[in-house]
Protein backbone atom coordinates (compact mmCIF):
# COMPACT_ATOMS: atom_id res chain seq x y z
CA UNK A 1 0.00 0.00 0.00
CA UNK A 2 1.77 3.63 -1.41
CA UNK A 3 1.08 5.01 2.28
CA UNK A 4 1.95 8.92 2.43
CA UNK A 5 4.15 9.51 5.65
CA UNK A 6 3.24 13.04 7.14
CA UNK A 7 3.49 14.87 10.08
CA UNK A 8 0.06 15.68 10.32
CA UNK A 9 -2.34 13.31 8.81
CA UNK A 10 -2.03 9.37 9.39
CA UNK A 11 -4.29 7.91 7.12
CA UNK A 12 -3.12 9.25 3.31
CA UNK A 13 -2.44 7.21 0.27
CA UNK A 14 -1.86 7.60 -2.98
CA UNK A 15 -4.20 5.43 -5.26
CA UNK A 16 -1.85 5.15 -8.30
CA UNK A 17 -0.91 1.48 -9.27
CA UNK A 18 -3.79 -0.43 -8.75
CA UNK A 19 -5.34 -3.18 -10.79
CA UNK A 20 -8.05 -3.05 -13.73
CA UNK A 21 -10.48 -5.53 -14.67
CA UNK A 22 -8.59 -5.05 -18.41
CA UNK A 23 -5.24 -5.37 -17.64
CA UNK A 24 -4.32 -1.69 -16.58
CA UNK A 25 -3.36 0.30 -13.81
CA UNK A 26 -4.64 3.35 -11.69
CA UNK A 27 -1.73 6.55 -12.40
CA UNK A 28 -0.01 7.42 -9.67
CA UNK A 29 -0.20 10.59 -8.46
CA UNK A 30 -3.61 11.74 -9.69
CA UNK A 31 -5.92 10.59 -6.87
CA UNK A 32 -4.77 10.72 -2.96
CA UNK A 33 -7.20 9.91 0.31
CA UNK A 34 -6.25 11.71 3.43
CA UNK A 35 -8.39 11.90 7.07
CA UNK A 36 -8.64 15.71 8.40
CA UNK A 37 -6.20 18.18 7.34
CA UNK A 38 -5.98 20.06 9.99
CA UNK A 39 -2.43 19.33 11.47
CA UNK A 40 -0.52 19.19 8.26
CA UNK A 41 3.09 20.91 8.72
CA UNK A 42 4.45 22.85 6.45
CA UNK A 43 6.95 20.16 5.42
CA UNK A 44 3.41 18.12 4.06
CA UNK A 45 2.49 20.83 2.82
CA UNK A 46 5.35 21.05 0.67
CA UNK A 47 5.28 17.82 0.15
CA UNK A 48 1.63 17.40 -1.00
CA UNK A 49 1.90 21.01 -3.12
CA UNK A 50 5.35 20.72 -4.60
CA UNK A 51 6.49 17.03 -4.30
CA UNK A 52 3.16 15.45 -5.19
CA UNK A 53 1.77 18.44 -7.37
CA UNK A 54 -1.48 18.32 -5.47
CA UNK A 55 -4.06 21.36 -6.83
CA UNK A 56 -7.78 20.13 -5.38
CA UNK A 57 -9.20 19.18 -2.10
CA UNK A 58 -12.44 17.77 -1.95
CA UNK A 59 -13.77 17.85 1.57
CA UNK A 60 -16.37 15.70 2.22
CA UNK A 61 -17.33 17.04 5.91
CA UNK A 62 -20.27 18.62 6.80
CA UNK A 63 -20.42 22.80 6.90
CA UNK A 64 -20.73 22.13 10.51
CA UNK A 65 -17.27 20.16 10.98
CA UNK A 66 -15.37 22.71 8.64
CA UNK A 67 -16.84 25.11 10.79
CA UNK A 68 -16.09 23.62 14.13
CA UNK A 69 -12.59 22.25 12.94
CA UNK A 70 -11.60 26.64 11.37
CA UNK A 71 -9.45 26.77 9.15
CA UNK A 72 -6.87 23.92 7.54
CA UNK A 73 -2.88 24.82 6.45
CA UNK A 74 -3.87 24.15 2.49
CA UNK A 75 -6.66 26.96 2.62
CA UNK A 76 -3.90 29.20 2.31
CA UNK A 77 -2.03 27.65 -0.69
CA UNK A 78 -3.16 30.21 -3.80
CA UNK A 79 -2.51 26.91 -6.41
CA UNK A 80 -4.83 24.56 -4.41
CA UNK A 81 -8.46 25.22 -4.85
CA UNK A 82 -10.72 23.42 -2.34
CA UNK A 83 -14.10 22.03 -3.17
CA UNK A 84 -16.64 21.29 0.09
CA UNK A 85 -19.07 18.15 -1.06
CA UNK A 86 -20.97 17.32 2.25
CA UNK A 87 -22.29 13.45 1.55
CA UNK A 88 -24.40 13.18 5.02
CA UNK A 89 -27.50 15.71 5.45
CA UNK A 90 -26.54 18.89 6.78
CA UNK A 91 -27.85 18.23 10.74
CA UNK A 92 -26.97 21.78 11.63
CA UNK A 93 -25.04 20.83 14.81
CA UNK A 94 -21.58 19.91 15.20
CA UNK A 95 -22.82 16.85 18.02
CA UNK A 96 -25.89 15.55 15.34
CA UNK A 97 -22.56 15.28 12.54
CA UNK A 98 -20.68 13.68 14.57
CA UNK A 99 -23.48 10.90 15.62
CA UNK A 100 -23.74 10.20 11.70
CA UNK A 101 -19.71 10.23 10.84
CA UNK A 102 -19.47 7.82 13.82
CA UNK A 103 -21.89 5.49 12.11
CA UNK A 104 -24.76 6.25 15.70
CA UNK A 105 -27.80 6.06 13.14
CA UNK A 106 -28.36 2.23 13.34
CA UNK A 107 -31.80 2.23 12.81
CA UNK A 108 -31.60 4.02 9.99
CA UNK A 109 -28.65 2.37 8.39
CA UNK A 110 -30.17 -1.25 9.62
CA UNK A 111 -33.08 -0.24 7.65
CA UNK A 112 -31.44 0.36 4.67
CA UNK A 113 -29.16 -3.14 4.43
CA UNK A 114 -30.25 -5.54 7.41
CA UNK A 115 -27.59 -7.71 6.02
CA UNK A 116 -24.71 -4.90 7.07
CA UNK A 117 -25.81 -1.44 8.67
CA UNK A 118 -22.58 0.04 7.83
CA UNK A 119 -23.14 -0.80 4.25
CA UNK A 120 -26.39 0.69 4.56
CA UNK A 121 -25.20 4.03 5.95
CA UNK A 122 -22.78 3.86 3.25
CA UNK A 123 -26.21 3.80 0.71
CA UNK A 124 -27.16 6.19 2.47
CA UNK A 125 -25.03 8.95 1.30
CA UNK A 126 -26.43 7.54 -2.44
CA UNK A 127 -29.85 8.49 -1.61
CA UNK A 128 -29.62 11.52 0.93
CA UNK A 129 -26.92 13.19 -1.19
CA UNK A 130 -26.64 11.87 -4.49
CA UNK A 131 -26.02 15.62 -5.88
CA UNK A 132 -22.93 15.96 -3.89
CA UNK A 133 -21.36 12.51 -4.41
CA UNK A 134 -21.78 12.89 -8.35
CA UNK A 135 -20.21 16.34 -7.87
CA UNK A 136 -16.90 15.24 -5.60
CA UNK A 137 -16.45 12.91 -8.96
CA UNK A 138 -16.73 15.51 -11.42
CA UNK A 139 -14.15 17.50 -8.76
CA UNK A 140 -11.58 14.93 -9.21
CA UNK A 141 -11.95 14.19 -12.96
CA UNK A 142 -11.84 17.75 -13.84
CA UNK A 143 -8.31 18.48 -11.33
CA UNK A 144 -5.52 19.84 -12.97
CA UNK A 145 -3.41 17.75 -10.86
CA UNK A 146 -3.36 15.25 -7.94
CA UNK A 147 -6.75 15.72 -5.94
CA UNK A 148 -7.03 14.93 -2.30
CA UNK A 149 -10.22 12.94 -0.91
CA UNK A 150 -10.57 13.78 2.47
CA UNK A 151 -13.17 13.38 5.58
CA UNK A 152 -12.48 13.29 9.19
CA UNK A 153 -11.43 9.54 9.44
CA UNK A 154 -10.77 9.54 6.00
CA UNK A 155 -12.23 5.56 6.40
CA UNK A 156 -16.35 6.10 5.26
CA UNK A 157 -17.23 8.79 3.38
CA UNK A 158 -13.74 9.17 1.49
CA UNK A 159 -14.11 5.38 1.19
CA UNK A 160 -17.19 5.33 -0.55
CA UNK A 161 -16.00 8.52 -3.24
CA UNK A 162 -12.98 6.57 -3.44
CA UNK A 163 -14.64 3.28 -4.43
CA UNK A 164 -16.59 4.61 -6.66
CA UNK A 165 -14.33 6.51 -8.44
CA UNK A 166 -11.96 3.51 -8.84
CA UNK A 167 -14.50 1.20 -9.69
CA UNK A 168 -15.64 3.78 -12.59
CA UNK A 169 -12.56 3.40 -14.33
CA UNK A 170 -12.38 -0.04 -13.83
CA UNK A 171 -10.42 -1.26 -11.09
CA UNK A 172 -10.91 -4.77 -10.07
CA UNK A 173 -13.35 -4.74 -7.30
CA UNK A 174 -10.65 -7.21 -5.40
CA UNK A 175 -8.50 -3.73 -5.44
CA UNK A 176 -11.24 -1.99 -4.43
CA UNK A 177 -11.94 -4.08 -1.30
CA UNK A 178 -8.47 -4.09 -0.33
CA UNK A 179 -7.82 -0.30 -0.25
CA UNK A 180 -10.78 0.59 1.74
CA UNK A 181 -9.71 -2.09 4.41
CA UNK A 182 -6.30 -0.83 4.48
CA UNK A 183 -7.45 2.28 6.75
CA UNK A 184 -7.63 -0.65 9.48
CA UNK A 185 -3.28 -0.67 9.59
CA UNK A 186 -4.02 3.13 11.04
CA UNK A 187 -6.92 2.94 12.80
CA UNK A 188 -5.52 3.64 16.01
CA UNK A 189 -3.69 6.29 15.11
CA UNK A 190 -6.61 7.66 13.84
CA UNK A 191 -8.48 7.48 16.66
CA UNK A 192 -5.75 9.20 18.49
CA UNK A 193 -5.70 12.27 15.96
CA UNK A 194 -9.74 12.66 16.56
CA UNK A 195 -9.68 12.36 20.23
CA UNK A 196 -7.45 15.93 20.17
CA UNK A 197 -10.32 17.60 18.38
CA UNK A 198 -12.77 18.98 20.55
CA UNK A 199 -14.82 18.25 17.32
CA UNK A 200 -14.94 14.44 18.32
CA UNK A 201 -13.47 13.83 21.10
CA UNK A 202 -16.55 13.59 23.58
CA UNK A 203 -17.78 11.01 20.73
CA UNK A 204 -14.93 9.17 19.85
CA UNK A 205 -15.22 6.47 22.27
CA UNK A 206 -19.18 5.75 22.26
CA UNK A 207 -18.84 2.56 20.77
CA UNK A 208 -15.51 -0.34 20.66
CA UNK A 209 -12.68 0.51 18.71
CA UNK A 210 -13.40 -2.26 17.33
CA UNK A 211 -15.89 -0.73 15.02
CA UNK A 212 -13.89 1.82 14.01
CA UNK A 213 -12.06 -0.73 11.71
CA UNK A 214 -13.28 -0.87 8.17
CA UNK A 215 -14.31 -4.54 7.64
CA UNK A 216 -13.63 -5.53 3.60
CA UNK A 217 -16.96 -7.71 3.89
CA UNK A 218 -18.79 -3.90 4.17
CA UNK A 219 -17.30 -2.69 1.47
CA UNK A 220 -18.11 -5.94 -0.67
CA UNK A 221 -21.21 -6.15 0.35
CA UNK A 222 -21.78 -2.10 -0.38
CA UNK A 223 -20.52 -2.75 -4.00
CA UNK A 224 -22.52 -5.92 -4.28
CA UNK A 225 -25.59 -4.07 -3.98
CA UNK A 226 -24.89 -0.89 -6.19
CA UNK A 227 -24.69 -3.73 -8.37
CA UNK A 228 -28.35 -5.80 -7.24
CA UNK A 229 -30.06 -2.37 -7.02
CA UNK A 230 -28.80 -0.27 -9.57
CA UNK A 231 -26.95 -2.13 -12.15
CA UNK A 232 -23.67 -1.10 -11.05
CA UNK A 233 -21.50 2.19 -10.49
CA UNK A 234 -21.67 3.17 -13.81
CA UNK A 235 -25.52 2.98 -14.50
CA UNK A 236 -25.66 4.49 -11.10
CA UNK A 237 -23.58 7.46 -12.08
CA UNK A 238 -24.89 8.04 -15.68
CA UNK A 239 -28.49 7.87 -13.79
CA UNK A 240 -27.60 11.02 -12.08
CA UNK A 241 -25.95 13.07 -14.87
CA UNK A 242 -22.81 11.86 -15.03
CA UNK A 243 -22.50 11.09 -18.32
CA UNK A 244 -19.98 9.54 -20.77
CA UNK A 245 -18.02 12.99 -21.20
CA UNK A 246 -17.86 12.68 -17.87
CA UNK A 247 -16.68 9.03 -17.52
CA UNK A 248 -14.33 10.01 -20.07
CA UNK A 249 -12.37 12.47 -18.36
CA UNK A 250 -12.25 10.52 -14.90
CA UNK A 251 -11.12 7.19 -17.03
CA UNK A 252 -8.58 9.79 -18.18
CA UNK A 253 -7.21 11.53 -15.13
CA UNK A 254 -6.79 8.18 -13.43
CA UNK A 255 -5.96 5.47 -15.49
CA UNK A 256 -2.35 4.98 -16.54
CA UNK A 257 -1.37 5.30 -20.04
Amino acid sequence: MPWIELEGAVNVRDLGGLPTSDGGKTATGRLLRSDNLQELSATDVARLVDGIGLTTVVDLRSTAERHAEGPAPLDAVASVRYWHHPVLPEAGTATDVVADVLLTRDDTDRSRFPGDPRAGHYLGYLEDRPDQVVAALRTIAGSEGAALVHCAAGKDRTGVVVALALTAVGVRADAVVADYAATSERTEAVLARLRRSPTYASDIDRRPASSHHPPPETMTAFLEQMDARYGGVTAWLYGRGFGAADQERLHAKLRAA
